[in-house]
């Protein structure tokens, strides 16, 4: 009996973990940046209206921060968070809820 609780805890733990990590909030990188992002014909977005690439290795993540796929983006002007690779690419894109979108983006360094 004792072997399974103990298990238990040490499969569960681990799977806790993220959820913890995210009670403050999303851990957006230091380099990210804000914008208002309208879905396109991919692999195209339009951030700040202009038309940009998602890179091939792109993710879109939603307010659950579950991975979206581009062709399920519904809307216009969401206020995201977005990273862009060493190409200007964009490589990952954070839709934000309203408290997210409330704070302003840490400055970076």
């Amino acid at each position: 009996m004792w072997r399974r609780r103990s298990l238990t805890l040490l499969l569960t733990v681990p799977l806790l973990l993220p959820l913890l990590a995210m009670a403050d909030g999303r851990p957006f990188p230091p380099n990210a940046k804000r914008g208002k992002m309208t879905p396109a014909w991919h692999p195209s977005i339009i951030i700040d209206g202009k038309t940009r690439t998602l890179s091939p290795a792109a993710r879109i993540f939603n307010q659950e921060n579950t991975i979206e796929m581009p062709a399920s983006l519904r809307g216009e002007n969401l206020v995201v968070n977005y990273q862009e690779d060493s190409d200007g690419q964009i490589l990952n894109v954070w839709i934000l809820t309203r408290e997210e979108a409330s704070q302003r983006l840490p400055a970076s360094k």
